[in-house]
């Protein structure tokens, strides 16, 4: 079974749920999973970018830079024009967060440590990951003992990352070995170095008081599956599989325990839970408006941005250039608790360019402008240059509206 499939089956346990507590409209679902975001009401600034971590529990790495990675997108959607060391630190410095297999590979909060006990067991078990090694007691062994003697090593540090004259997937010996004692627990990423992982030894990295709590895999999953409740709002049981790549199964076990509450949700169609919080007074205040990586916790589950806010989400990066329809990295525009754009971001010099950008109608030109001007302030540019506008009638008010802001 595809993990698709496993995340979205309808199981016994998800058809006998208890009957709902309260009812919510569509509208009121999405006000509570902007609030459970960070994207609605006033954000907690002394918190900082550890505290937006925290509260979402995981935040996503991808490769691709454009406006920035996207890892430094998701504090800035929240925070505003938040530094971008500052971003580095809060998730590198001192030992506070790690790097691990979570939605994807994902920061997050060192605390967290113990809950994913459950799948570095479940890897180990399995005896491998994608790659075999040839002689894995030995190539471990190492490795270990490199780290142990060096301190925290990168990949090319410990021999070349791939085979010479392969591909980037194939690995060496000591990369295959690396990124093993990574998948069951016994190194760890702490930080990114030019976009490469360092790794140390756990011992080292994980405070002893976390690396020794191994709890069973029902309390990481019921704890992993609270996490999710709070980061989503209200959730079904899909949305609270996908969070962090759950099973389904795992989901319908813990659910209950997790202590969420069961919801209906005007037009989902679908059982729903709620984190009881969430519950306790209904969202108001400042609806953030701002760029949105496409990899953002907001819109990562696709199924589940269609959902609530109507929008179809899908990354074009891969996409051959003559299929694209919104562009390489097109991001959402989040302006009035809606998704009412998107812009494809490019940078020339000084420049931010937006190669593309679309949007709904009239009412998105001016918050379509004043994230452009603060996306560029925020990354250093001075000017923002426009190539195209759909619908195209809407460039003439957009370039009024981006001088009026400059």
């Amino acid at each position: 079974m595809s993990l698709d499939s496993a995340l979205h089956e309808t199981t016994p346990a998800e058809q006998n749920v208890p009957p709902a507590r309260l009812e919510l409209s569509a509208d009121e679902a999405r006000r509570i999973a902007l609030r459970a975001q960070g994207l609605l009401g006033a954000p907690d600034r002394r918190a900082g970018v550890r505290g937006v971590l925290r509260a979402l529990g995981a935040v996503q790495l991808d490769t691709i830079s454009v406006l920035a990675r996207s890892h430094e997108l998701i504090p800035y959607a929240r925070l505003g024009a938040v530094g971008r060391a500052a971003v580095e630190e809060a998730y590198w410095g001192r030992g506070t967060s790690f790097e691990y297999w979570s939605h994807a590979a994902c920061v997050l909060p060192i605390e967290e440590w113990p809950l994913f006990a459950f799948r570095r067991r479940e890897y180990a078990r399995r005896g491998h990951r994608w790659h075999r090694m040839e002689d894995r007691e030995r190539s471990c062994a190492a490795v270990a003992r490199r780290l142990r003697e060096e301190g925290p090593l990168t990949a090319s540090d410990l021999g070349a990352s791939s085979v010479p004259g392969g591909t980037w997937w194939d690995w060496s010996e000591s990369k295959i070995a690396i990124e093993w004692l990574l998948d069951v627990g016994e190194v760890v990423c702490v930080e990114r170095r030019g976009w490469k992982r360092v790794y140390d030894l756990a011992e080292r990295a994980v405070p002893a008081a976390l690396r020794e709590n191994e709890p069973d895999d029902e309390t990481c999953l019921t704890a992993l599956v609270a996490q999710a409740g709070r980061a989503l709002g209200v959730a079904t049981r899909a949305d609270l599989a996908d969070y962090h790549r759950l099973r389904a199964a795992q989901v319908d076990r813990v659910v209950e325990a997790a202590g969420l509450v069961p919801v209906r949700v005007a037009g989902w169609g679908r059982p729903a839970w709620a984190d009881p919080a969430a519950l306790e007074s209904p969202p108001r205040g400042r609806h953030r408006t701002t760029l949105l990586s496409p990899f953002d916790s907001l819109v990562w589950d696709r199924p589940r941005t269609e959902r609530i806010f109507g929008f179809t989400h899908r990354l074009e990066a891969y996409v051959p250039k003559a299929r694209r329809v919104h562009g390489y990295f097109a991001m959402p525009l989040l302006a009035g608790g809606r998704l009412v754009g998107r812009v494809d971001p490019a940078r020339e010099g000084s420049t931010l360019v937006a190669r593309q950008i679309s949007l709904d109608g009239p009412r998105c030109v001016e918050p379509a402008a004043r994230a452009l001007q603060e996306a560029a302030r925020w990354v250093g540019c001075d000017s923002v240059a426009v190539e195209r506008v759909l619908p195209a009638q809407l460039a003439p008010a957009l370039g009024s509206a981006l001088r009026s802001l400059s």
